[in-house]
């Protein structure tokens, strides 16, 4: 029988357990704090990681009792180990340690982007080698070439300022609809013209950083444009504002993913990410990669936004790769690059 993996997330507002048997996913449970960071407009770190210390052991429960097993059946223990707050990651890493202490079970220690990218094979599969992946979120937006998700992950591009799931935030909250406002804008927006306002496309010149992202400018020129709407006493458009800054956000999104797949000559596109789960986001890349030949792969929304089935779907293919376990005193690292997918195991750099 294939190792049982549980997997813990805690890099941002989120608290998940997943448990994963090979790419069978048994359980994932998610206890969020959003509501408690709404009223900021935004997640505030302290909250996040007093909210992940008092949900932890009661979403370990929820997972064990979901897939119908008991701690002790565990195998090993996935953990994000980085990039994500300091405070949050602290308080997921010192859980993992715990429970692989007490249970004398093997840590990992993943890389959350890298898990974003595993997901997708409790979905449809063994991911194809090489592959190339798009993860956009509310921290991040990038572009990576996959030859082996466990081992080699090699950035190609990544947002310069504001990532796309932040700039929906913001704009979201120019428009006053509430925080988070990827779902929100996805919503009013289907009832808007999105090519009604030529809003920018950030990086797209013939000079610019091919596959870097830039969503700053778009994020100003929208508030300039409902700004000088309002001044003039005029009612704001809210579902065409919302469509059309939707609209320039995939388009670009989309045409370097697509430029990506054909310079590298990779066929197999995934997305994943929290605004993954955009229907916009899924419609134009479908059609676009359906146009140029390229598979697309893209997990459920569920499993797009932050979650524990992700880590242990990556800590399910480390073992299955036979990589070493990290060590008991492993480190988080809020700015974890790509290129580290497994911290803390003897041997690695």
């Amino acid at each position: 029988m294939e190792p049982l993996v549980l997997g813990i997330e805690t890099s941002c507002d989120e608290t998940g357990v997943g448990l994963v048997r090979g790419t069978t996913l048994l359980a994932d449970a998610v206890a969020s704090s959003v509501a408690e960071h709404a009223r900021f407009g935004g997640v505030v770190p302290e909250v996040a990681s007093r909210a992940h210390l008092e949900a932890m052991l009661p979403t370990v429960d929820r997972a064990l009792s979901e897939a119908g097993v008991r701690l002790a059946d565990v195998d090993g223990i996935a953990v994000t180990a980085g990039p994500g707050l300091a405070g949050a990651l602290l308080v997921g890493v010192a859980a993992a340690k715990a429970y692989a202490m007490a249970l004398d079970k093997p840590l990992y220690g993943v890389n959350h982007l890298a898990a974003h990218v595993a997901v997708d094979q409790l979905e449809h599969g063994p991911l194809p080698q090489p592959c190339l992946a798009l993860l956009v979120s509310g921290g991040h937006s990038s572009l990576l070439l996959v030859p082996d998700v466990t081992a080699d992950v090699q950035p190609l591009g990544a947002t310069i300022d504001d990532a796309a799931g932040e700039a929906f935030d913001k704009v979201a909250r120019v428009l006053g609809l509430p925080f988070p406002g990827g779902p929100h804008i996805d919503r009013v927006a289907r009832d808007g013209d999105p090519a009604a306002i030529d809003f920018p496309r950030g990086l797209t010149g013939p000079r610019d950083a091919v596959y870097d992202f830039s969503f700053s400018g778009l994020k100003t020129a929208v508030a300039r444009w409902v700004e000088a709407r309002e001044q003039a006493g005029e009612t704001v458009p809210v579902a065409t504002v919302a469509a059309a800054f939707q609209e320039a956000v995939v388009d670009v999104l989309t045409r370097k993913a697509v430029a990506a797949c054909r310079d590298h000559g990779v066929l197999d596109l995934v997305i994943g990410g929290g605004v993954a789960a955009n229907s916009r986001l899924r419609a134009v890349a479908e059609q676009r990669c359906a146009a140029a030949g390229i598979r697309l792969r893209v997990p459920r929304p569920k499993l797009c936004t932050d979650n524990g089935a992700m880590v242990a779907a990556l800590g399910a293919e480390l073992i299955a790769r036979d990589r070493p376990a990290s060590a008991l005193d492993l480190p988080t690292d809020p700015s974890l690059p790509i290129t580290e997918v497994l911290v803390g195991a003897p041997g690695l750099s």
